[in-house]
């Protein structure tokens, strides 16, 4: 019995007296050393382009992102909807067409006394609103719903 617990407190630096702890005999080390990976670097791509993807006549299909903005820059027209992040995508099959229309802000809103006040007096303001016109449908079979 003596024989068995001299074996157990046993260590390779030696013998272990109770009091001791065995945890450095379990600590396991890496044979390898770490290191990063060379082919992995990043960065070289271009970053995020704002702007126009699809132009005025170009042929869309439903969910194709029209253009990406920071702020509202174009406005949704006809058959076009707008993300969370201000992308334009179209929600019909069609063509993209782009239209201006005169724009009068409220007459107390913030961005009249902003933007309105420091223009020179007969200044027109102008939107842009992107349209998708949609493809006509005759002799074309769509299932509209099931009743």
């Amino acid at each position: 019995m003596a024989a068995l617990a001299s074996l157990m407190f046993k260590s390779r630096a030696g013998v272990l007296l109770p009091c001791q702890s065995s945890l450095a005999d379990w600590v396991r080390f890496a044979s390898k050393k770490a290191g990063g990976s060379s082919k992995n670097l990043g960065g070289k791509s271009p970053g995020r382009r704002y702007g126009f993807k699809k132009t005025d006549g170009n042929f869309v299909h439903a969910g194709n992102i029209l253009a990406t903005q920071r702020l509202m820059r174009w406005q949704p027209g006809a058959h076009v909807g707008i993300g969370t992040n201000n992308t334009l995508y179209a929600l019909e099959d069609g063509i993209v067409r782009f239209t201006k229309e005169v724009y009068v802000p409220a007459p107390r809103s913030s961005e009249t006394f902003k933007v309105i006040t420091k223009l020179p007096m007969g200044t027109v303001l102008y939107k842009t609103f992107i349209n998708v016109v949609p493809n006509k449908q005759e002799g074309k079979f769509k299932l509209v719903g099931m009743f």
